[in-house]
């Protein structure tokens, strides 16, 4: 099959490049702009052989897009291209879904395609709100409720992807997740951003009094799902994928320094934890997010395979093993500074 998949010289969007070019005779298509988070480096062990092509397109250029869905022919799309750091917040959906949306109609209406063609758009679990430590987890069923310019704007691209479903038949198939975590994340994210902090003996900054909870994914779980609904999910149809892992943002961090206390040959006095910082809590932090994946795992036969302490004492492993990868970005992208105080 021919696939284009859009920001996958990001953190889950280039797992999902590794998975179909390691299983299958997929071709494949990575339509990034290289924004500040693209790594290239995230699918240097697939790029070669021929089944592996990027094209540096900017997914608001309409004319662009149509002329490497012209010339690429993909069968299907994984839009992954956003801003994902909330503090980042995209400006609106449309700069990024609308036109490609536009575009794969007008190829799949081109190609006599337009029934079998498929569309499926990766979300957040941060489009339904906030939940009290009370509250069921969000399912299929949950009200939009977006609290942040990021998941207004992954809202709106929900709804938009829908609504290209309903009114013009293109097979779209609409995924929401929660927190990924796992090897070749940009280190503004919690998880790396604590290990490389935690490496050099800095301060672990945590927002807030760190009992906000979030549902941890290990990423390759989360690729597999959305190529699960990519190969059998029902267009029009929402699928949600989470790690059944719910945990506080300081249990995370605590779990973190006592794997760096472990795996690291020295560590400061009183162990990584006396490193911790608690600092201003960001502006409009959601309390609690959690996600029921019983629709995936019913109807794709999805179920997540790491359990968060392994998936986290290997992704650890990873960030110390691999610095060639982190130490380009950390000296010339992003340099661990806080992001969102205002």
């Amino acid at each position: 099959m021919r696939i284009a998949v859009t920001g996958g010289l990001g953190f889950i969007g280039s797992a999902v490049i590794r998975q179909l070019l390691s299983a299958d005779d997929h071709l494949v298509l990575n339509i990034d702009s290289c924004t500040y988070a693209a790594t290239e480096g995230s699918v240097a062990s697939v790029a070669q052989g021929g089944r592996y092509r990027h094209a540096k397109v900017d997914i608001t250029d309409g004319e662009a897009l149509a002329e490497v869905f012209d010339e690429f022919g993909p069968e299907s799309v994984v839009h992954l291209a956003a801003e994902s750091h909330v503090d980042r917040s995209i400006d609106g959906p449309g700069a990024f879904v609308y036109q490609l949306l536009s575009a794969a109609r007008r190829h799949a209406e081109a190609t006599n395609s337009l029934g079998s063609f498929r569309f499926v758009h990766v979300s957040t679990d941060e489009v339904f709100g906030a939940l009290s430590h009370e509250d069921p987890p969000f399912d299929e069923h949950t009200p939009y409720s977006p609290r942040s310019p990021y998941s207004a704007s992954k809202a709106a691209s929900d709804h938009l992807a829908r609504a290209w479903h309903e009114t013009y038949g293109l097979q779209t198939i609409v995924t929401n997740c929660s927190n990924n975590y796992g090897p070749f994340q940009f280190p503004e994210k919690l998880i790396p951003l604590m290990i490389l902090k935690a490496r050099a003996h800095e301060a672990l900054p945590v927002y807030g009094k760190g009992d906000n909870v979030r549902d941890w994914i290990f990423v390759e779980d989360h690729a597999r799902g959305i190529l699960s609904a990519l190969a059998d999910g029902d267009p029009g149809q929402t699928y949600l994928f989470g790690g059944k892992a719910e945990r506080s943002n300081l249990q995370v961090v605590h779990t973190l320094c006592d794997l760096l206390d472990e795996l690291l040959p020295s560590a400061p006095a009183g162990g990584h934890r006396s490193l911790i910082d608690f600092v201003a809590d960001r502006p409009g932090h959601d309390l609690r997010y959690a996600v029921d994946s019983s629709k995936a795992e019913a109807e794709l036969g999805w179920l997540p395979s790491l359990g968060f302490e392994e998936g986290l004492r290997q992704t650890v492993q990873w960030y110390l093993d691999n610095e060639d990868w982190w130490q380009p970005i950390v000296a010339n992208q992003y340099s661990g500074q806080r992001l969102g105080s205002v």
